[in-house]
């Protein structure tokens, strides 16, 4: 397991900044599979978190990527939450998993934000996925400062490179992958049937796709509730047929599109009646096909990962890009990281301001009371100047100091002062 740790920064006295997780790069399809979070594990984690004083947690879970980020005493914590609400053991996680600390955390953030550290690079639509993560985690009151700010600077970032650059152009995703595969095994024939199984976000692409570059109408829809794939295919003006239907659908389909948000396989061998040639792309998060299906040799199955390995000159023209973006990353990175160091000591310099103001008043009252024509007023102004110069020179001193920690303890035990 990786551990990049840098003695940088404290987010609280009893929290480090976590990102533990897996992806695509080591993780094949059916191990992230048993990783992934639906939205029932989803909320019992962030329950769970809070109970076990958590401070701030963010959970990310897509075909490519399962992700927890967090404020917490350990990594473990983490990594115990999301073997506890998934399919995934902590041994299987430690074989492929990846435990991030501090600035390599927030780094590691920032690049999955922006979609560098995506399997098609350049893919935006993560950083939705971030965000409505965000604001679940406000909503369970599991946000602190320190990570309500990374957020929007994750956000800001990714804003940014959207419309500075040209890093996200031209139609590259899984669902468009999957119609250059059709297109290109189906060669002239692209009048064949095709039966989409499943109409949620990569179905409704993938189909919108498919009408876009095939000109293909012979498409059929299935969803397990009928009403979200009529609604689908009404603003397509496609057939769509019952669920109990999708046996005899499949017999009669040359190209199977199965997009469905399953936990375990929707298709197996026993659906499949065949008198023809299928071809099936699975493009769901767990494997929503099941191996078996190749037990018959008129099947061709395709998966997810072998659609996102392909490559073609939008990506080309995308990885020219990536200076541009990682300069406007570095930029905006480097600002909240400033904030962050400086946030960590900010509670002592306001305690030394304080302690200096009461040792001020101390002195003027004093000085009031022992000397004639006291000029209370000069004395104020000069001693408020010298108690910001005398912060100001702290400050600058623990901005630009390697062993901080020890400053500041040093500054408290010397003051005397309380901090919050």
């Amino acid at each position: 397991m990786k551990n990049n740790s840098h003695s940088y920064l404290q987010t609280s006295p009893k929290g480090t900044f976590y990102a533990i997780g897996l992806n695509y790069k080591k993780a094949d399809a059916e191990v992230r599979g048993h990783f992934s979070i639906d939205d029932f594990a989803r909320e019992q984690i962030m329950k769970d978190a809070k109970a076990i004083g958590i401070q701030s947690l963010s959970i990310i879970s897509t075909c490519n990527r399962t992700e927890l980020y967090g404020v917490a005493e350990h990594p473990f914590q983490l990594i115990k939450l999301l073997c506890e609400h998934t399919n995934g053991s902590i041994d299987e996680f430690e074989k492929v998993a990846y435990v991030h600390k501090n600035r390599a955390a927030i780094s590691h953030l920032f690049k999955v934000g922006t979609g560098l550290d995506s399997q098609i690079l350049g893919d935006f639509e993560i950083i939705s996925q971030l965000r409505n993560s965000f604001r679940s985690s406000k909503k369970h009151g599991l946000m602190n400062p320190f990570m309500e700010r990374l957020a929007n600077a994750v956000i800001q970032a990714s804003k940014r490179i959207k419309n500075e650059t040209e890093i996200s152009s031209g139609a590259t995703s899984v669902s468009f992958a999957a119609v250059r595969y059709i297109m290109s095994h189906l060669e002239q024939d692209l009048d064949k049937n095709i039966l989409l199984f499943g109409t949620g976000k990569i179905g409704r692409n993938t189909c919108e796709n498919l009408i876009k570059h095939t000109k293909n109408k012979n498409i059929t829809l299935i969803n397990r509730t009928k009403d979200k794939a009529e609604k689908v295919a009404g603003k397509f003006d496609l057939i769509v047929k019952d669920y109990a239907d999708i046996q005899s659908e499949i017999a009669q389909t040359d190209v199977l599109v199965v997009a469905t948000g399953a936990q375990q396989p929707t298709i197996s061998k026993e659906l499949l009646y065949l008198k023809k040639p299928l071809l099936i792309l699975d493009l769901s998060i767990p494997k929503n096909v099941s191996q078996d299906v190749l037990e018959n040799e008129m099947v061709t199955l395709i998966h997810l990962d072998e659609l996102s390995a392909l490559t073609d000159q939008t990506l080309e023209q995308r990885a020219k890009e990536l200076p541009l973006a990682q300069g406007i990353i570095f930029e905006i990175e480097t600002e909240f990281n400033q904030w962050a160091e400086n946030r960590k000591f900010a509670p002592v310099i306001k305690a030394l301001k304080i302690k200096l103001a009461e040792i001020k008043a101390g002195e003027i009252d004093y000085q009031r009371k022992k000397i004639d024509g006291f000029h209370e007023e000069q004395a104020e102004i000069i001693s408020n100047r010298l108690i910001q110069k005398i912060t100001t020179h702290f400050a600058n001193h623990l901005k630009g100091e390697e062993g901080s920690e020890e400053s500041i303890e040093l500054i408290k035990r010397v003051f005397q002062l309380e901090t919050v």
